[in-house]
């Protein structure tokens, strides 16, 4: 019987050129069929993620893709007349291009969650990023312990007797030697152009 402390061993991802060629593959085969075979993306990232929201989007995608052929396929000759023809045509390229890049995203967001699955919970126990100028509230929950109640501010204690004594204040730094060469260049300045007016 398995206690609560034992961590269950994490199968490691697979190797991410293994991943590129999958995508690539399924990507590839989909296109060259016009969509018609769209629906092996969504069972294989259903497979791999085990949610019922891909599962249900495979069944979709498998539906809207059976109702496009079905369309299609109420057309006579090689060349589509009717606008149901144009909806299954419209349907199976409209679900391929859905369909590609939610697999894609869906996908490489999966196995990136599986490569760095300490990201996220590493986010969740840093909370919120600070707001520049307002003070950040306590959580009154701590990781270690649970709820804690906050404790109140201490009042200082009046003290009675001779007060100690302040430090003196600190001595003004010299200005720096920029400001010195710019105050002697005003000041030439200045003198130049009261020499310039008197000559006047």
């Amino acid at each position: 019987m398995q206690g609560h402390g034992q961590a269950q061993p994490v199968k490691p991802p697979p190797s991410t050129g293994l991943l590129v060629f999958l995508r690539v593959f399924f990507v590839v085969i989909s296109v060259c069929s016009f969509g018609l075979l769209g629906w092996t993306m969504m069972l294989r990232l259903a497979l791999v993620t085990r949610k019922s929201l891909d599962w249900g989007l495979f069944v979709a995608t498998l539906a809207a893709e059976i109702l496009g052929l079905v369309l299609l396929g109420t057309e006579g000759g090689e060349e589509i007349h009717t606008p149901g023809g144009w909806l299954g045509l419209a349907l199976l390229l409209g679900s391929l291009v859905v369909v590609i890049s939610y697999y894609l995203s869906a996908d490489i967001r999966h196995f990136h969650q599986l490569s760095y699955p300490t990201a996220g919970y590493a986010q969740h126990q840093q909370g919120p990023a600070p707001v520049y100028g307002y003070p950040q509230q306590q959580s009154p929950y701590n990781s270690a312990t649970g709820p804690h109640t906050p404790v109140p501010p201490s009042t200082p204690i009046p003290q009675t007797g001779t007060p100690t004594p302040t430090p003196p204040p600190q001595p003004q730094r010299p200005a720096p030697a920029r400001i010195d060469q710019v105050r002697a260049e005003l000041d030439e300045l200045s003198d130049y152009l009261r020499k310039h007016e008197d000559g006047r």
